[in-house]
């Protein structure tokens, strides 16, 4: 597998859009995956990362804490009704869904789990579909559920862009191989080639 991510563009296809949102969803290993991944942005990183990763209600706030305590961007939760930021970390708080509204800002709502999880990586995604379309960014790590792989798919089938953890790397490869069974993704990579494709759409060549 290379570490680097092929061109988003390939020859003879338009130019996409720039991409303007990257969400991020993960399960079990996550914690791991999200703190090596995202270690690796500046501090100056310019685009607005939105993370979900399914944790227990007794843990609330925790996952922002870890990451805020690791990495160079701030990290905080969303808040109902706030805005997108960039340069910033945005964490799903637990026990509610998170989605993105048409302005890009968040919403948050106590309908029931979806494959058994509240928040749930699918809604968050199929909301970033609607809102964002072709500038948004899906990306699904390790996890132990299908939950992301209907949400990633929405987000290509909108013109966004489409990128799942390499199942062989992942701590429990049942989300990214849900994920490659609903719809093949844009790229398919480590960690670090993730990373790479990140800071690419932050603007560093």
């Amino acid at each position: 597998m290379t570490e680097r991510a092929p061109p988003l563009q390939r020859p003879g296809e338009p130019a996409r859009p720039a991409v303007e949102v990257v969400v991020i969803g993960a399960s079990a290993g996550g914690v791991q995956a999200l703190i090596e991944l995202l270690s690796g942005l500046p501090a100056a990183y310019p685009l607005p990362v939105v993370v979900l990763l399914h944790t227990p209600d007794d843990r609330h706030g925790r996952l922002a804490e870890v990451l805020n305590a690791r990495l160079l961007l701030p990290v905080s939760e969303a808040r109902d009704k706030e805005p997108l930021a960039g340069g910033r970390v945005h964490v799903a708080p637990g026990g509610v869904h998170l989605s993105i509204e048409a302005d890009r800002s968040f919403s948050l709502s106590g309908e029931e789990p979806v494959h058994h999880s509240r928040p749930s990586i699918d809604v968050l995604m199929v909301s970033a579909a609607d809102a964002c379309g072709p500038v948004a960014a899906g990306v699904l790590l390790t996890g132990a559920s299908a939950d992301g792989a209907e949400g990633l798919a929405r987000i290509g089938e909108a013109g966004g862009v489409t990128v799942v953890q390499d199942p062989a790397e992942a701590a429990s490869p049942i989300m990214p191989l849900a994920a490659l069974k609903r719809r093949q993704p844009d790229h398919v990579l480590p960690l670090s080639g993730i990373l790479a494709l990140m800071r690419e759409w932050g603007g560093e060549s």
